[in-house]
């Protein structure tokens, strides 16, 4: 391995491993950064599925403020086993996952794709811009008369013009930045939704013009879901609602090659505190321990952290790493472990 260039830092980053697999991915990706020179001071806590089990708490408020001082937050995954009964089904979402979102204002969630060869959607490379602390995740609603044959439940869709306007002007900079075909795809369902996607319509015609080098389209979300499947390499930069963003994301990396290589990043591009970094699978219970979890989605996480800490190139060599092995591996019947998987990005550095 060539020698590095020393990086400034070191940069505090609080490690939350979670359950499941989430430790030995967030591992590998601690591996590749050291490997790529940057020097990070880490903070462990311990919270998930396996914390409220033995104690009750999801996120105490002496974590939570703890969790504002650091520079960043990567994450592995929480969550209980698949069928499991013992953390009841929204505690963890909301009480820790959402809280985070919402209590750091983390409002962008930025989700990258390129495609492995041989995938539906090879030769895409685009990113999702969601939206990620208003809509129906807001928690605006309530049950009247539960349990009874006459029960009402709402849940409504918070949309403000400061919310929606900030997510679209990033994902217009983003289009900017990226250096590609410099395109902006507003996805959402405009002719039902005719309040909030009224709101969003309006205020993506209005950054766009703003915008002049970034060309711009419109879908509805059912077409998208086709599009994604069919064509989608071509897409660049697409952004939408909290909802909408959640179930394309999903799609997306099912069509790029796999949930298990989407990366994410929840962002506070203001920098009023920490952003938080993860991969989008989940805890996968069953392969804990058996060296079946492919790390790469952690890794490119922790790409994603060191471009929001301003160590570019650092985070450039380490995506290129991810992405060269990502091709390798699709194209190879070599045997290969979480841990070759990270040695082999790392050996790439």
């Amino acid at each position: 391995m060539s020698e590095q260039p020393k990086a400034p830092g070191p940069y505090a980053v609080a490690v939350i491993g979670g359950d499941g697999i989430g430790p030995e991915v967030v591992a590998e990706a601690l591996k590749v950064v050291e490997a790529a020179g940057v020097k990070l001071e880490t903070t462990s806590y311990d919270l998930g599925a396996d914390r409220y089990l033995r104690t009750g708490e999801v996120l105490p408020d002496a974590v939570l403020d703890e969790l504002r001082g650091a520079d960043a937050i990567l994450l592995g995954a929480v969550g209980p086993a698949i069928g499991s009964t013992a953390v009841p089904s929204g505690v963890l979402e909301r009480g820790l996952l959402l809280r985070m979102r919402f209590e750091l204002d983390l409002y962008v969630n930025l989700r990258p794709f390129t495609a492995s060869p041989g995938a539906i959607a090879a030769g895409a490379d685009f990113a999702v811009v969601r939206e990620n602390t208003e809509g129906p995740y807001a928690g605006e609603g309530g049950l009247l008369r539960r349990g009874t044959p006459h029960e009402v439940a709402t849940q409504g869709s918070v949309n403000t013009r400061f919310g929606v306007e900030r997510c679209v002007r990033f994902a217009f900079e983003l289009a900017e930045r990226r250096g590609g075909r410099r395109d902006v795809t507003l996805v959402h369902k405009t002719n039902v939704l005719t309040y909030s996607g009224d709101l969003w319509k309006r205020t993506f015609e209005e950054v766009a013009a703003g915008h002049p080098s970034v060309t711009t389209g419109y879908q509805h979300v059912d077409a998208a879901c086709i599009f994604l499947v069919e064509r989608a390499a071509e897409y660049d930069v697409v952004v939408t609602d909290n909802l909408f963003g959640d179930i394309l994301t999903d799609l997306a990396g099912a069509v790029a090659g796999g949930i298990g290589l989407a990366a994410s990043a929840n962002l506070n591009p203001a920098r009023t505190g920490p952003s938080l970094f993860e991969p989008v699978h989940g805890a996968a219970h069953d392969i804990a321990g058996t060296g079946r979890a492919n790390p790469l989605a952690a890794i490119r996480s922790a790409a994603m952290m060191l471009e929001h800490l301003g160590e570019t190139p650092a985070a450039d060599r380490v995506t290129r790493a991810v992405l060269a092995e990502q091709t390798e591996m699709s194209g190879s019947n070599r045997p290969w472990s979480t841990a070759s998987v990270g040695d082999a990005v790392a050996g790439r550095l």
